[in-house]
């Protein structure tokens, strides 16, 4: 696979970029073209790497690319998922060149999507194109490549449900997670949940001047910020009741086990430019991403933001907070809670809304099956060091979904890093990484065996 690497590597190239050349950013309609034309580019593509058929489906929602190759019904079937979508670019005056027209820089990609997802969904399609053109596939593969990942696939669900035999597969090969390192490679043997909602606060029924209503009428900003203060006790612990009732704690073996990642809280402060972490107590920084919950305010406004000043005292104020979710919580029933919750702590002054925005639940696999074991020799050989078992702290709700329709666990071997800044500006993906991910992949297939 490294000699295929090399002599292809500027198609590779070439063909990546054509893909992340792409604005296929979900949640805004302007680019709902653009969700189309990266779903056709993605089919040209695996035709091309060797797919017996490959085609766009259409959903409720962005369409879906399927392909599939078959070699026998004898042999093990490997069901790639990986997402076309990207975040929006927003701000984007702070990237350092055009996030839809890639740059490589010191060794990366710089583009939005060079990771999340593009960047990794193709390691796949070149290790199949590989095992293909070498005669060396002995697995049915099938892919699945949606355009809903980022706005929380609200209509995959159904459509794999509706295509659950088109879609069996033996497992779920999945990535678009990170590793510790490029040094310490690990693979997710479990994701975060989320519950996403948003929230809004009414005080008067319009807008009033500071100055005559001040101090006498309640500011619906300041009455979220003390609603939304109030949501995290001083331990660090969400104060929602029932919260958690479902969490399971995990045993001090399976603490010490993931303990063995390395971690220097020194390192991960300076990166951050923080001067001290914060979570919940009792807990490492590692486990607090990792196997405990958490709730976070992801965007909050109201009132008057604009340049110069306006003494306005606002009639609404919003927010949107995610709660990250561990294997056993339930994503609707945590949203109700919440919601009960938050509307019992409102005071007579304001009145409150909670608007379910999407969520999912979190997945555990087991590190002995033949498909993580399979995952760990490949990387193993790739990087001269056998790959640590981690949790990871973000979420792809759409995994527990298909691992209950299809019965199949996912596999997370993901080769992103820390580094790469997705969701933010300056997204990238490190070249070594990429080409890594390739030959772990095409190892992989040589490795795995039901």
């Amino acid at each position: 696979m490294r000699d295929y690497i090399e002599k292809n590597r500027e198609r590779f190239l070439d063909e990546l970029f054509s893909l992340l050349r792409i604005p296929s950013v979900s949640s805004l309609e302007s680019h709902r073209p653009d969700m189309r034309r990266c779903a056709d580019r993605l089919v040209e593509l695996l035709l091309e790497a060797g797919a017996d058929r490959a085609e766009v489906c259409p959903t409720e929602g962005h369409p879906v690319v399927y392909a599939e190759k078959m070699v026998s019904e004898d042999m093990p079937t490997v069901l790639v998922y990986g997402h076309y979508d990207v975040q929006p670019v927003d701000p984007l005056e702070l990237w350092k060149s055009d996030p839809f027209e890639p740059e490589i820089r010191e060794g990366a990609i710089y583009a939005r999507g060079a990771n999340d997802d593009k960047g990794q969904l193709f390691m796949h399609l070149k290790a199949f194109e590989y095992m293909v053109r070498e005669k060396g596939l002995r697995h049915n593969v099938k892919f699945i490549f949606e355009g809903e990942e980022e706005i929380g696939s609200p209509s995959l669900a159904k459509w794999a449900a509706d295509h659950r035999e088109m879609l069996a597969a033996d497992v779920i090969l999945v990535s678009d997670t990170t590793m510790i390192s490029e040094s310490v490679p690990s693979i997710n043997c479990g994701m975060r949940g989320l519950a996403y909602v948003e929230v809004k606060v009414t005080g008067p029924d319009k807008d009033l001047h500071s100055g005559h209503y001040g101090g006498a009428v309640a500011n619906p900003v300041n009455v979220l910020c003390d609603m939304i203060s109030s949501l995290i006790d001083s331990d660090g612990r969400i104060t929602v009741k029932g919260f958690y009732d479902d969490v399971v704690e995990l045993s001090a073996e399976d603490r010490a086990m993931l303990a063995r990642a390395p971690f220097d809280l020194e390192e991960y402060k300076k990166f951050l430019d923080i001067k001290e972490v914060k979570g919940e107590k009792g807990y490492s920084t590692l486990e607090r991403t990792g196997i405990r919950p958490c709730l976070d305010v992801n965007g909050i406004w109201g009132g008057y933001t604009g340049e110069g000043a306006k003494t306005v005292l606002p009639s609404e104020a919003h927010a949107k907070i995610s709660m990250r979710l561990v294997p056993n919580q339930d994503s609707e029933k945590i949203t109700e809670l919440f919601a009960e919750h938050f509307k019992s702590i409102a005071p007579d002054y304001v009145r409150v809304e909670v608007t379910p925005c999407h969520g999912g639940n979190g997945f555990l696999i087991p590190i002995s099956s033949p498909a993580y074991q399979a995952a760990s020799k490949a990387m193993t050989d790739v990087y001269g060091v056998e790959p640590v078992p981690s949790r990871g702290g973000g979420s792809i709700p759409i995994l527990a979904d298909l691992q209950r329709i299809l019965c199949a666990d996912p596999l997370l071997m993901g080769f992103g890093l820390e580094r790469d800044t997705i969701h933010s500006p300056n997204e990238s993906y490190l070249l070594s990484q990429l080409f890594r991910g390739m030959e772990a992949i095409s190892l992989f297939y040589g490795y795995y065996h039901k």
